[in-house]
């Protein structure tokens, strides 16, 4: 199922991944932000008819649809969302930063003071899916983080409603609000505001090509956490490894769509073969067999390497969404690991097991983001201020360098503003 290749033609065919070639979708989706931008909500539910064949009244869930979205669900389900949020929350509580102040000898006072964005909105995937674990993995970040306002958008089945495991997400994880609208439509309606959906100051969340350039186009209007491309899987793997876990990850991955990569960088030749026999066995009984399959052999590879650290060259260039380690040490192998959205060590540490369960968000970089950007955290949804003070006898002693500095750059008044400063003191004698 894999097409093998050695080191120098992957790194030819899989390493430089991006957004460019992507102009008529562009062009949609700027018609699209522009439209909702002048009309609002007639905007937005008119492109939720036209993309996903649904005619609604209102965006905004009703109380009503929550309450039939609790009796829809399991208990045991609920159960599960509840313990997988709790793991969350204490994973991400270790995120938090604190504002600190320091104040020098000299009466300087120097701080960082971080405060969280007023509004967040989380974009879910949905429609002929449900992703309840992405409304866990986004709203519970901001709630920590202290947001006053998040609410979700996430577009609604054939039947004009939101899947109920959503809803019951989006209560279990403190959303204030749920909008039935997805696409480029709902990113404008969370950047520009509308009549039902209010504007936000950070949008975060995975979502399809016109989400993503969506995203693209209204940074600056407002903060955004990744540009977000296909998903992505990487075993590094050596002779130790078991051929039937490595196929059912490199699966696991190649299931979610057309466009999933599911790749496998191993030193072990026999193990290669194995795999391949394995992925064809286990492949059969999935019931997205079809969508696996070709995404195996359209976006997938296979790749023979004499040693890991050749593998591990390969890893830091492609920079992986996810990467696991099925290697006799990944502790060891850790080290090597520059690139990377999260890592699994191990040989019974699946993603599964970090996509809904252990904590670590699972909102990542792709498409080589990991060379410069970071998973979704508490972070993303804080901002940083500096806090500077200078008493009067500190400026006076540094104001003469100031001052060289500023003239260097020919800034004039930024000169002035310390010299006048200094000359008052020295008149003054500091008082």
């Amino acid at each position: 199922m894999l097409r093998e290749f050695d080191a120098k033609s992957f790194r030819e065919n899989f390493v430089r991944r991006g957004f460019q070639d992507f102009h008529a979708e562009l062009a949609v989706v700027r018609s699209i932000l522009a439209s909702v931008r002048q009309n609002g909500d007639k905007s937005v539910l008119e492109y939720t008819r036209q993309f996903d064949g649904v005619v609604i009244e209102g965006l905004r869930v009703c109380e009503d649809e929550y309450a039939a979205a609790e009796a829809a669900v399991e208990p045991a389900a609920r159960d599960s969302l509840l313990r997988a949020a709790e793991n969350i929350r204490a994973y991400h509580r270790r995120q938090l930063e604190n504002s600190w102040l320091e104040v020098l000898p000299d009466g300087v006072a120097l701080g960082q003071r971080t405060v969280a964005v007023d509004r967040a909105g989380a974009y879910v995937p949905g429609g002929g899916a449900a992703y309840p674990s992405s409304v866990l993995m986004t709203v519970i970040p901001a709630r920590i983080a202290g947001v006053g306002e998040v609410v979700v958008v996430t577009p609604p089945r054939a039947d004009g409603k939101i899947n109920p495991y959503i809803l019951v997400a989006a209560k279990i994880a403190g959303a204030d609000a749920v909008f039935k609208c997805g696409g480029a439509q709902a990113v404008a309606a969370l950047a520009y505001g509308t009549e039902s959906i209010p504007r936000v100051d950070k949008i975060v969340g995975p979502g399809n090509i016109y989400v993503t350039l969506a995203k693209k186009e209204v940074y600056g209007e407002v903060g955004i956490d990744m540009l977000a491309g296909p998903s992505e899987v990487l075993v590094v793997a050596d002779e130790t490894a078991r051929a039937d876990f490595v196929a059912a990850d490199l699966l696991s991955q190649a299931e979610h769509d057309l466009l999933a990569a599911s790749y496998l960088i191993t030193t072990s030749r026999r193990l290669a073969a194995e795999v391949q026999q394995e992925l064809a066995r286990q492949c059969v009984k999935l019931e997205r067999c079809d969508v696996a399959q070709q995404a195996l052999t359209k976006q997938g590879a296979l790749v023979l390497v004499d040693c890991l650290e050749e593998a591990f060259a390969l890893v830091n260039l492609l920079a992986p969404e996810h990467l696991e380690l099925q290697v006799a040490d990944p502790w060891a192998a850790l080290g090597k690991v520059k690139n990377a959205g999260a890592v699994f060590l191990g040989a019974y540490t699946p993603e599964s097991v970090g996509d809904y369960w252990a904590g670590a968000n699972h909102v990542l970089p792709t498409v080589g983001g990991a060379r410069f950007a970071s998973v979704l955290s508490v972070a993303d949804f804080s901002k940083k201020m500096s806090l500077v003070y200078y008493p009067p006898q500190a400026l006076q002693q540094v104001s003469m360098e100031i001052e060289r500095l500023a003239r260097i750059e020919g800034l004039q008044a930024h000169e002035q503003a310390v010299r006048v400063r200094r000359e008052y003191l020295e008149e003054t004698g500091g008082k």
